[in-house]
């Protein structure tokens, strides 16, 4: 799948599109998501032309893949998540329902989730 410029992650990392930031550093932005799933949802994108997690992992330098995962785990820390648990999540194309074609993880969290998957 080819990077769209113009998707919606794309637009606010530009910001054109506002967002509710939760943490931004060099590597990533981290914002509420508009449609929460939980009580604490929040997607981290790495700053990057990036379509999946394939595509980041083959192509990002280092220093991104290392600054992005590092970023997470800080989100996850600084909304206090750390302690009770939280769910990362990051769908990849159109089995897992990714909607937008930038890599993003989610973070759930704020309540017990039950199971991951329901068959």
């Amino acid at each position: 799948m080819a990077y769209d410029t113009n998707n919606i992650f794309a637009r606010i990392l530009r910001g054109e599109i506002p967002c509710k930031k939760v943490y931004e550093d060099e590597f990533s932005l981290a914002f509420h998501d508009i449609n929460p799933q939980a009580p604490t949802h929040v997607l981290v994108i790495p700053k990057g032309e990036y379509v999946s997690m394939a595509d980041f992992t083959a192509e990002a330098p280092a220093e991104l893949v290392a600054g992005f995962f590092r970023a997470v785990g800080k989100v996850a820390e600084e909304l206090e998540l750390v302690e009770p648990g939280y769910r990362i999540l990051a769908n990849a194309g159109t089995n897992a329902h990714q909607e937008v074609p930038h890599l993003h993880i989610h973070i759930f969290g704020g309540k017990p989730l039950g199971p991951m998957l329901v068959r």
